[in-house]
């Protein structure tokens, strides 16, 4: 058991997502009080009803002021108090690139993943001043936080915003006793994706130096390592779980260079080349 957790109460946005449920029932089992929020309404109470401790959830839009509002005034309300936020909610966008990408939809992926990221941080230093406490936060950033696409573009561009508003909100907390961090997935396949989207993740995920995709439940013990104890002098960083993709340099054999014959790869790693 981690630190710092039993007994403390949790607000999980996108909540009924992938990492967020997994996270809640990380949490939950942890001795946690969990709040499940997503859009969703209905998934949200399945997942609440699921954890194992004691859980409530809300329909809320987090790319609003009354959104924010709601999950925080339920989560008080029930519990009395909230100590961790975890601030994952967040949509990909269309994949096309430059020419494909309709303002719109821009606008739409920049309202979820960046203003419903500074909204949710606003929300929990209000709630943190209100209550005399102190807390801990966590982001979900993601690899594309950290390097370039060619498509994605919204999604890019949000996922780099959010370490924007990660810095700032650790150099501001810090003072306050309120550590922020942030957690940088890879490629892990959820049911926000389709079937052949999932099965083209895990074809590419296979170009990681451990050459598997993560699952939801690694990403969740990392997010309930930073919002504990264990974590107690963090603050402002990001870390990757990503199997190592993010360390890959493309260029290079050992990389790939863009071909991936891994009994090739295997052959020059395990001293084999004839």
């Amino acid at each position: 058991m981690l630190s710092g957790l039993e007994g403390k109460v949790a607000v999980v946005t996108g909540g009924a997502g992938g990492i967020g449920s997994a996270t809640a029932r990380r949490l939950s089992a942890e001795g946690c009080r969990v709040v499940v929020v997503d859009l969703d309404g209905e998934a949200a109470r399945e997942v609440a009803a699921e954890l194992p401790g004691e859980s409530a959830s809300v329909r809320a839009d987090v790319a609003t002021d009354e959104g924010v509002a709601e999950y925080l005034d339920v989560a008080t309300r029930t519990f009395g108090k909230i100590d961790f936020h975890h601030l994952n909610a967040g949509i990909p966008g269309p994949p096309g690139g430059f020419p494909e990408l309709d303002p719109a939809d821009f606008d739409r992926v920049m309202a979820v993943n960046v203003r419903g990221v500074f909204l949710g941080l606003r929300g929990a230093f209000l709630r943190y001043r209100e209550q005399r406490t102190a807390g801990s936060v966590v982001l979900t950033a993601s690899i594309a936080s950290l390097r370039g696409s060619a498509d994605l573009i919204a999604y890019h561009t949000s996922k780099h915003a959010v370490l924007g508003l990660l810095r700032g909100a650790a150099m501001y907390g810090g003072p306050l006793g309120i550590r922020v961090n942030a957690v940088a997935p890879g490629i892990v396949p959820t049911d926000l994706f389709s079937a052949a989207g999932r099965a083209d993740m895990v074809r590419r995920a296979a170009t990681a130096p451990l050459r598997r995709a993560g699952t939801t439940d690694e990403i969740a013990s990392v997010v309930a390592f930073l919002l504990s104890d264990e974590s107690a002098y963090m603050t402002g960083e990001v870390v990757s779980v990503d199997g190592g993709s993010s360390i890959v340099s493309t260029v290079r054999p050992s990389g790939g260079a863009g071909a991936w014959d891994f009994a090739a790869l295997d052959a020059r790693t395990y001293g084999e080349e004839e």
